[in-house]
């Protein structure tokens, strides 16, 4: 009897693993993905701590900065994040308004997307590829991002890339309304805050009024000034979370 219940307490040893929730340790990890297109000229303030902060809610993150930020990387490998923070700014060229790719221009480069080079979607006057909005829109077809949980547009006038990743299919957007410069890291204080509410466990929401509250309390040294309110929202589901 005694060795009945020895090879029964085995039997058992040997299929749990197969049985019920997979240990922790065999869990995927969510990747997070943060491109600076303009980061030789503005470096990304308090970059380390949002990197620390997606670490600390479980992600893999993976930093790209400038020229390694191509028009490739946006077209073909931002759906295999969890998570992604682009951090660049707008220009405006023959009427057109252009978001800084961070690539160069390059032969190869212009060749492969020689359309739209052609309808202006691409603008390499800079020497840096900037892209329009009507190349979001050729690019980013309805389903094409639907396993990004969260993107984080850190630039001027991103309320439009918004609404075109959100038909995409990414959950939720943070985004930026209004012309800014990236110059003196406010921007990127604010961004810090909203993904520091997210690793916390807070939703999109919570963590975007939660940062637009603590500016609001903000107790001023000058009477005379106004309180600065940060040009920042979201869209999509207002309830997701990251952790």
């Amino acid at each position: 009897m005694r060795k009945f219940f020895l090879v029964a307490i085995l039997v058992l040893l040997v299929l749990l693993p197969f049985s019920g929730a997979m240990p922790v340790s065999a869990q995927s990890q969510g990747k997070a993905l943060i491109l600076s297109s303009l980061e030789k000229y503005v470096p990304m303030g308090y970059a380390d701590t949002v990197q620390n902060y997606l670490t600390s809610a479980g992600y893999q993150v993976t930093f790209v900065k400038d020229t390694a930020v191509t028009l490739n990387l946006l077209t073909t490998q931002l759906n295999n994040y969890d998570v992604i923070i682009w951090r660049t700014n707008v220009y405006i060229w023959a009427h057109t308004t252009y978001w800084y790719v961070g690539e160069l221009t390059n032969q190869a480069t212009l060749q492969a997307y020689a359309a739209d080079l052609k309808a202006r979607r691409i603008d390499n006057t800079n020497g840096i590829l900037g892209v329009s909005v009507d190349f979001f829109y050729t690019h980013f077809k309805a389903g094409s991002l639907g396993n990004i949980k969260l993107a984080i547009l850190v630039s001027s006038m991103s309320a439009t890339i918004a609404q075109i990743v959100i038909r995409a299919g990414v959950k939720s957007v943070v985004y930026y309304w209004g012309s800014f410069s990236l110059s003196f890291n406010l921007i990127d204080y604010v961004t810090t805050l909203v993904v520091k509410y997210l690793a916390n466990g807070n939703t999109v929401k919570e963590s975007v009024q939660n940062t637009v509250s603590r500016f609001l309390t903000l107790r001023l040294e000058d009477p005379l000034d106004s309180t600065y309110l940060p040009p920042i929202w979201y869209m999509g589901n207002s309830a997701t979370t990251v952790t």
